[in-house]
């Protein structure tokens, strides 16, 4: 499984970038205004710390809109990755960028049906929102199980790329059930790491070191 960071805070993605957990980075108008920078700006300096496709979504609701904005951040660098909202408009911007061979992840996604209408237009990646699905009573995974067996039946080319994860079951989960990305905020991807026996084993050891009275180098 691929792991995204969902974050336009580039000392986050940098600082995980070290540990091999970047693949690729997603971003929404929502997260370039947390980081109070010009989402052009910003999305270059993203593109520039990862070689996998980073997500830049356009706002406009028409087609001819969305197409020009998708002109202006594909420029940006070669990984952008468009990401267009998952309406008839949406679909329309997402067949004729992958017609050219620009990447688009359809985002917003909250039905298997949903799903399958993007994958027919071609899509690069789509984003089934689990969190969200979870808090208005329904199962995010059940989602996520539907799209794999939809897209398997019909071998399409589309990936599944998890979309708002709250905690480390949601990841577990979408790994299982054989999702091809999950796109996290840096919390989430930090809390993967941690478990108490691993904290408790490294306590051992280092009062075990610490007694021997020996230093290394």
């Amino acid at each position: 499984m691929k792991f995204f960071v969902d974050t336009a805070d580039t000392a986050e993605i940098a600082d995980l970038a070290q540990t091999g957990m970047v693949d690729g980075v997603t971003t929404n108008p929502s997260l370039i205004k947390k980081s109070g920078r010009d989402i052009m700006e910003v999305t270059k300096e993203i593109c520039d710390l990862t070689d996998g496709p980073v997500s830049a979504e356009v706002v406009a609701l028409d087609h001819e809109t969305m197409m020009k904005e998708a002109e202006v951040l594909r420029k940006i660098a070669d990984n952008v990755c468009i990401k267009v909202p998952l309406t008839i408009d949406g679909l329309k911007t997402c067949k004729a960028l992958t017609s050219d061979g620009t990447m688009v992840n359809v985002t917003l996604c909250f039905s298997a049906n949903q799903a399958l209408l993007a994958a027919k237009a071609g899509a690069s990646f789509i984003s089934p929102f689990v969190g969200r699905h979870d808090d208005n009573g329904f199962d995010g995974m059940k989602l996520i199980d539907d799209i794999r067996l939809i897209y398997d039946n019909y071998a399409f080319d589309t990936e599944i790329l998890v979309a708002s994860i709250r905690n480390p079951i949601h990841v577990l989960e979408s790994a299982r059930i054989g999702a091809d990305v999950a796109t996290m905020p840096p919390n989430v991807i930090r809390g993967l790491f941690k478990h108490v026996l691993t904290d408790k084993g490294i306590e051992g050891f280092l009062k075990d070191w610490e007694a021997t009275g020996q230093n290394i180098g």
